[in-house]
């Protein structure tokens, strides 16, 4: 796997977690929304803190996106799930949150579960073994032009 790839992958990972932990912090100021007041919902939106954790989750967004453009989301999800660490450190520590012991353990076993994961292909061969009936899909580029 390339640089740009872990890049890529690095990318979710720290756009998630940040932008989670930053849209929890605004509306933990905020206090309780509803659907059922709208104005409440767009007011909520004018926070720095929610603003901002909707900007690095629309980021968070686009490299998913391109992470499955590439790779398998069954290899795609386990490699960025250390993000929940990256989340559980933000909570603990900056939020001020309380991280129970059964939650580290259930992070620990994540952590370990991305290590069996990582090893593998990041992207399933779907094309058939003979030749003669091989499917190849045609370019995106060129679907767009019709």
């Amino acid at each position: 796997m390339t640089a740009r790839k872990y890049l890529v992958l690095a990318g979710v990972t720290f756009f998630a977690a940040t932008g989670d932990s930053l849209l929890s912090r605004g509306m933990k100021d905020l206090g309780n929304v509803s659907l059922r007041r709208i104005p409440d919902m767009l007011l909520a939106i004018t926070d720095p803190y929610v603003a901002t954790g909707i900007l690095l989750l629309l980021a968070f967004f686009a490299c998913y996106m391109t992470a499955l453009s590439w790779a398998d989301l069954t290899y795609v999800l386990p490699a960025t799930s250390l993000g929940y660490v990256l989340v559980a450190l933000i909570g603990k520590f900056l939020l001020h949150e309380d991280v129970s012991a059964a939650r580290w353990l259930g992070i620990s076993l994540i952590s370990m579960g991305v290590g069996f994961v990582a090893g593998g292909p990041s992207r399933t061969d779907t094309r058939k073994q003979d030749p003669a009936h091989e499917c190849v899909p045609e370019p995106v580029s060129s679907r767009m032009q019709t």
